[in-house]
């Protein structure tokens, strides 16, 4: 039995004003979520960029292809119904922020880590009156209870779309640092990955790359961009 896939029934799908904000309207049907709730958007540009997701589809829908509906969905059915929750899973990554654990050795990959990642801890201190501890190994390290007070308020201020853009750049480099670089303007997702890859990329260039993992980094990277997309579009215009 052929698994069953839903199919496009509009001609055109369109932006327009709605209560609270914006939506997308099929053949002037709105859009709902899979939870049949109304998809209100916070601007006319992500409601535009959601319209040209739905104006690509072809006959068969592809849902894999649609990430700004997807992350939209999720900021309205699983984020916003349990912000708090959400925003202190995301600030405990701070706790044991992949910046602040380094290597040993080689001296070749500890003098990596400290040039890509001190200006971020340099940063978190200075821009986020966040100051983290450093450690070499893995064995975790206590950080200053002050620090992650901020790391919580810094996130604890972002509205449900913009925690759904920085779950997938905290969750997916493991770094609550390099999340609020991107949000913040700091960094570009594409630079917060290679940054979150620094280790990954030394051993690979020692003992040859892994197919299989290069794939997953790949994907990751992608994810990581059209976070970055989502929140830009979702926060201005």
């Amino acid at each position: 039995m052929s698994e069953w896939k839903a199919r496009r029934f509009w001609k055109q799908a369109e932006a327009r004003d709605a209560d609270g904000g914006w939506e997308v309207a099929l053949d002037g049907r709105p859009v709902r979520t899979p939870g049949k709730h109304a998809l209100i958007l916070p601007t006319r540009a992500l409601a535009a960029a959601i319209a040209d997701e739905w104006d690509a589809q072809s006959e068969v829908i592809d849902p894999n292809s649609m990430p700004l509906t997807r992350a939209a969905n999720s900021a309205i059915e699983k984020v916003a119904p349990q912000f708090s929750d959400v925003a202190a899973m995301l600030a405990d990554y701070g706790v044991t922020d992949l910046l602040c654990y380094r290597a040993e050795q080689p001296r070749e990959l500890a003098a990596m880590q400290s040039e890509g990642w001190d200006p971020l801890i340099d940063w978190a201190a200075t821009s986020l009156n966040a100051p983290l501890n450093l450690t070499k190994g893995v064995v975790p390290i206590a950080q200053p209870d002050e620090s992650i007070a901020r790391l919580r308020s810094e996130v604890g201020t972002l509205d449900s779309f913009a925690m759904t853009a920085l779950h997938d750049l905290v969750t997916l480099p493991g770094s609550l640092i390099l999340g609020l670089a991107v949000v913040r303007g700091r960094l570009t997702a594409t630079e917060a990955h290679r940054l979150s890859r620094i280790d990954e990329d030394y051993q690979a260039g020692i003992w040859g790359r892994d197919e299989e993992a290069m794939t997953a980094a790949e994907n990751r990277l992608v994810a990581m961009i059209s976070a970055e997309r989502f929140h830009g579009l979702s926060q201005n215009g």
